[in-house]
């Protein structure tokens, strides 16, 4: 655990509430009534509102019904987004892991279709960044210190999210491997981390499921039962780690001269310009 000390981050001594503590051995953990039927009823009404106002967002080089189930940057079209972003019990558990000057640097809306299971990438086994700290195959992390966090995920539920309705399956644990999941199981139901086998985020509209973006995770399989999914998605970064909330091609630091001089690839990565990627697409 951390905290912001005068300058620098140190190390915490205040008690943490236990998904904190949680999260940092697991990877994953569940913050059960986080918001009234009333609260949800709200927030679901907003976020309705943009999907049926706005078309989707075209990002990265994924076809236009791909990102039907997606809107972006939700905090800056709805307040009530923008509140449950900075629930005061949510932050609560992030800031010990995080720090208190932590912020949001992506916030997007899902809603997933019933009956189809879609083909975004979060169907297959996957990090969401990183790993932040590597390691090669067979080296372990030390059992004596806590893992560091640099960014969390945070999926505030509007409806029940069911087995059937097929939800993030987590390897707890996965987290300190400093690996990727092995890239030849994309889609492997029975994969397992040690002796975790994949944990479900079950919840109920007005649960939040947090994680550690270093975990393995990816969207179970749905049954015949399937819902549908329909959560705002909030991750929150370290204050070192940048907002992805709009694109670099839409965001930048840089005047017009200096995108027209970047010729190459590298080029317009290395000041700053680059394809949507995790957080941002």
């Amino acid at each position: 655990m951390i905290r912001r000390g005068r300058v620098y981050l140190e190390p915490r001594v205040e008690p943490a509430p236990p998904e904190s503590v949680e999260l940092e051995r697991d990877g994953c953990t569940i913050i059960r009534g986080l918001f009234t039927p009333a609260e949800v009823a709200e927030l679901a009404d907003e976020i309705s509102g943009v999907f049926d106002r706005d078309p989707p967002d075209l990002r990265g080089r994924r076809p236009v019904e791909d990102m039907a189930p997606f809107r972006y940057a939700m905090l800056n079209r709805s307040a009530a987004a923008q509140r449950a972003v900075a629930r005061p019990r949510l932050l609560s558990v992030i800031e010990p892991l995080l720090g208190e000057d932590c912020h949001v640097i992506a916030n997007t809306a899902w809603r997933n279709p019933a009956g189809v299971p879609g083909s975004h990438g979060g169907q297959h086994w996957h990090i969401d960044a990183g790993p932040h700290i590597p390691l090669a195959e067979g080296v372990s992390w030390p059992a004596n210190i806590p893992h560091p966090v640099f960014a969390i995920g945070v999926h505030l539920f509007l409806q029940d999210c069911r087995l059937d309705d097929g939800p993030t399956g987590v390897l707890k644990g996965s987290h300190l491997s400093g690996r990727a999941p092995p890239l030849d199981r994309p889609l492997d139901n029975d994969l397992t981390y040690g002796d975790e086998r994949v944990t479900p985020l079950v919840a109920k509209a007005g649960d939040a499921a947090l994680f550690v973006s270093d975990v393995w995770h990816r969207r179970m399989p749905t049954g015949d039962g399937d819902a549908g999914r329909f959560f705002l998605q909030v991750h929150y970064g370290r204050r070192d780690i940048a907002q992805r909330l709009a694109t670099t091609d839409q965001v930048n630091h840089l005047s017009p001269d200096a995108v027209a001089r970047a010729r190459t690839e590298r080029e317009r990565r290395v000041i700053g310009l680059r394809p949507a990627f995790f957080y941002d697409g």
